[in-house]
């Protein structure tokens, strides 16, 4: 896969695609307003930082597609407590899921790596919602083939449980207990209109669609 590296001075523009559609949400009900959405992300921030002693040698890679700005916010917030630019990018795994067979084509997301480069870094990985694990094992094989981080951390806004794999996130935004009949959607203000997380009954989709 084609990474891409970019200066401190490049923006990521998340309506690149066009101004953002409203979606029918159906039955769905708001379990995350937009003020505890900000909440998260900052606390998530400072947990990184007393964790990272200063994250000094952080990366935030965001798994797209809501992943990414989550990774921008977050870098923001660090920034404002470190007065230091914080290198962040994203990171497409479409090429290394493990249902690319089952599920219809998919489009390729974009890899963008900041110029500091991953090796001897701590990247975190960033992504909206942590379900079955399986995005997760998918981003840690695209990362390894774009170089060797000191560690990988993985930060999340909301952690619904039934792992498949054996694998946790470091950072949690919301624990949000959940069934396999439910949905958990997230809603960001860069792509969607508004920040807020919705839980709904799931919907029959073919393959393994977005089990993160």
């Amino acid at each position: 896969m084609c990474a891409q590296k970019r200066t401190e001075g490049d923006a990521w523009t998340a309506h690149a695609e066009g101004p953002p559609k409203p979606a029918d949400h159906g039955d769905s009900k708001t379990v995350l307003e937009g003020p505890e959405i900000q909440r998260a992300l900052t606390r998530i921030a400072h947990e990184v930082l007393e964790r990272t002693k200063g994250g000094e040698d952080v990366t935030l890679l965001g798994i797209p597609t809501r992943g990414v700005p989550l990774a921008r916010r977050l870098a923001q917030r660090i920034e404002r407590v470190e007065e230091r630019t914080v290198p962040w990018g994203s990171l497409d795994i479409t090429m290394y899921r493990d249902d690319l067979r089952l599920a219809p084509a998919r489009a390729l997301g974009r890899t963008d790596i900041p110029a500091e480069g991953i090796d001897g870094r701590l990247v975190v990985l960033v992504d909206d919602v942590l379900f079955s694990g399986r995005t997760v094992r998918a981003a840690l094989d695209a990362l390894n083939d774009l170089g060797r981080p000191r560690a990988v951390q993985l930060a999340t806004l909301v952690d619904r449980g039934h792992r498949e794999l054996p694998i946790r996130a470091d950072y949690v935004g919301k624990n949000l207990p959940t069934s396999l009949r439910e949905n958990v959607t997230v809603l960001l203000d860069e792509l969607d209109g508004r920040d807020a997380v919705m839980l709904g009954p799931a919907k029959p989709r073919p393959g393994a669609e977005d089990d993160h």
